[in-house]
């Protein structure tokens, strides 16, 4: 209409710069929008992590801001979920020693099998396994912390709790077993038990134990062998050279030693 002069040049100008300023101020606007969106994202925090949420730290409306000092909450994972275990060194090393061992007579090991007592005295019905030892020794009490991680499928495990874990070394098919009460101590410390030798006389025998007794059994690692006859009763009334009266004690074929 300019090129025509069906209106003037000045209502041409006034018409372009009306149509740039409602332009401007549709960005404008929609620039308010995008920044409104952007705010509503910040109020809605989403969890990094799966697991479950504990009690929160703040109510609904309360203020918080970016890196805050307080968590809103904390998330536990807990299947599966890890049970830190501690031992002395000597007994990771010997526990070292009996998985090598395991594995060595094929009986592979890719970790310790491990099993859980619950506080209330019944065991977790499922079992699990070392997944790693600490690379350093605690000077104060000599111990190290072991962590073996368990499945937790309906959370009956919950973090901060104390249960009793049993690692089972390795199996000894061959394993022998003294009764606790068959097994005393010499004046320099050292296992001893009586045994019947071949002529029907008391024998002392100087023995090598397991650390840890299995259940109310010692597992002698030397100084017994198959087929010898242990003295498990009247052995104080019993010294070394003295003629004894055997009477055997009916027992059932015992299991593999773990």
């Amino acid at each position: 209409m300019v090129r025509i002069n069906a209106v003037s040049h000045q209502d041409a100008d006034d018409a372009q710069a009306a149509f740039a300023e409602a332009a401007a101020n549709v960005q404008q606007q929609a620039a308010t929008v995008e920044s409104a969106r952007i705010n509503l994202v910040y109020t809605r925090v989403t969890a990094p992590i799966g697991g479950r949420i504990g009690v929160s730290s703040f109510t609904q409306g309360a203020l918080v801001t970016n890196g805050q000092a307080g968590a809103l909450t904390t998330i536990q994972k807990l299947d599966p979920i890890y049970v830190d275990v501690t031992q002395t060194a000597e007994q990771l090393l010997a526990l070292r020693h009996d998985m090598a061992r395991t594995a060595a007579n094929g009986k592979g090991a890719d970790g310790a099998e491990v099993h859980l007592q619950l506080g209330d005295g019944r065991d977790y019905p499922l079992n699990g396994k070392l997944q790693f030892t600490d690379v350093t020794v605690d000077q104060n009490t000599g111990s190290v912390t072991l962590r073996a991680i368990f499945p937790n499928p309906d959370g009956s495990l919950l973090p901060g709790m104390y249960v009793r874990a049993r690692l089972i070394e390795g199996v000894d098919p061959q394993g022998i077993l003294a009764p606790q009460q068959a097994v005393t101590r010499d004046e320099k410390g050292r296992p001893t038990a009586l045994v019947v030798n071949a002529q029907g006389r008391a024998e002392a025998r100087v023995l090598e134990v397991a650390p840890a007794p299995v259940g109310t059994q010692w597992r002698v690692t030397k100084g017994l062998g198959p087929g010898d006859r242990l003295i498990v009763d009247g052995g104080a009334d019993a010294s070394p050279g003295q003629p004894v009266r055997v009477l055997s004690i009916q027992a059932s074929a015992p299991a593999p030693t773990p």
